[in-house]
């Protein structure tokens, strides 16, 4: 039998799907599981939108260009007028949702060996599109403590060598809720400025902040030639399964390595692009609509959190992610036990090992994430049962022991 490649043996595991397995085999067991494990809304896409869909009358779905359809791209280019972007159609490359974007953006920036510089914990597909680009993540850790705050520009310039391509960031915060602030982001445009870098921007959470302003890097104007975004329809229209993203890039050489590369794989899909178009018909109401359901559902999880003695958490800014450390000593041998072993009243709870989302897996050892993307009822359902279950481990942690460590 020929070997697979020794890639395919090398890639990690989703931290967000690699407990599947264990989540069906509760369900086949009679369990009812809340999955707080993958940032997958409950909140209904725009009707409208899917009537949309419903009565295109194509006799054929062909091709389409490999930028997108112009008639989304223009649309995206004027949804970014509410956040000081000047963007043109041609600025805006429609994608295979967010994450074939970040691997376009990977692969356009940077040559085999390249190094990127990402704050951790981070969203955890970013190491597998960096395997697959042969591209370098250097991690640069941020801690629970305060709420995982963006390092100063001297912990970036810290890590910048001759290989330095990158500085790469998850703003809101994937999968931390955390949200940087317009002049910290000045700050580190100076030294990506100063060293000549491309400045990556993962924006897909714009739309969910709720104690701050959010701040585009699309709208440093001077910047425009380091600038890249990535964006997608997924959650802010609750349309994970369209799969349409963006790549948004103001640098003009960098727009033709992506188109190249977008040729490769013809178009992005056709209905997921009809789809979208019809999402930012009249959308303010909508995202406002979600934004204030999120608001709801941050305080209802962060309330009830506290409750759980041993539990730690912080408030999040933004997204709908919080990272929590658990009084246990393997967070992601306590998940699969609540989804093997437990239950309460015929529930228990899909949660996000956080090793996964740190290249140093021990960091993240007594952490996991949770997306607060189920409606308030549901929520402290699930977190009942998280507190029950907690209560129950075999293997939780003292008090003491935890202060002794």
């Amino acid at each position: 039998m020929p070997n697979n490649s020794k890639r395919g043996n090398e890639i990690g595991a989703s931290p967000i799907r690699s407990l599947m397995p264990y989540a069906n085999q509760a369900k086949a067991e009679g369990k009812h599981v809340f999955h707080l494990n993958i940032g997958q809304p409950d909140i209904e896409t725009p009707p409208a939108a899917l009537e949309s869909i419903r009565s295109l009358g194509n006799d054929i779905v062909a091709y389409g260009p490999s930028a997108g359809l112009p008639s989304l791209r223009k649309k995206v280019a004027n949804y970014y007028d509410k956040f000081d972007a000047n963007l043109q159609l041609e600025d805006v490359f429609v994608t295979t949702g967010a994450s074939e974007a970040i691997l376009l953006a990977l692969v356009a920036c940077c040559d085999i060996g390249d190094e990127v510089i990402i704050p951790e914990p981070f969203y955890a597909n970013y190491l597998g599109f960096s395997h697959m680009s042969s591209v370098t993540i250097r991690p640069l850790s941020t801690h629970f403590e305060n709420g995982f705050a963006l390092p100063s520009p001297s912990e970036f310039e810290a890590l910048i060598n001759s290989r330095t391509k990158a500085i790469f960031l998850c703003n809101p915060g994937n999968p931390t809720g955390q949200l940087y602030q317009k002049e910290e982001l000045k700050e580190l445009m100076y030294l990506v400025k100063k060293h000549d870098l491309f400045l990556i921007v993962d924006e897909v959470y714009r739309e969910f902040c709720y104690d701050m302003a959010f701040t585009s890097v699309l709208t440093f104007e001077s910047m425009k030639e380091h600038v890249v975004v990535i964006d997608s329809i997924s959650k802010v229209f609750s349309s994970c399964g369209a799969r349409i993203g963006y790549l948004i890039t103001k640098n003009r050489k960098l727009q033709e390595a992506v188109e190249k590369y977008a040729q490769l794989r013809l178009c992005p899909p056709y209905f997921g692009q009809k789809l979208a178009e019809a999402c930012y018909e009249n959308a303010a109401e909508y995202i406002e609509k979600a934004r204030q359901e999120y608001i709801r559902r941050r305080e209802v999880l962060y309330d009830a959190l506290q409750k759980i003695e041993g539990l730690e958490c912080y408030f999040p800014q933004a997204a709908f992610y919080n990272i929590c450390r658990l009084p246990v000593p393997d967070a992601e041998e306590f998940c699969k036990w609540m989804l093997s072993d437990f239950e309460h009243n015929g529930n228990t709870v899909m949660l996000a090992p956080a090793n996964g989302f740190y290249s140093n897996k021990e960091i993240g050892k007594n952490q996991v994430r949770m997306a607060y993307i189920l409606n308030c009822e549901d929520l402290q359902s699930a977190v009942e049962c998280l507190g029950v279950a907690l209560a129950t481990y075999p293997k939780r942690m003292t008090l003491e022991f935890m202060n002794l460590n």
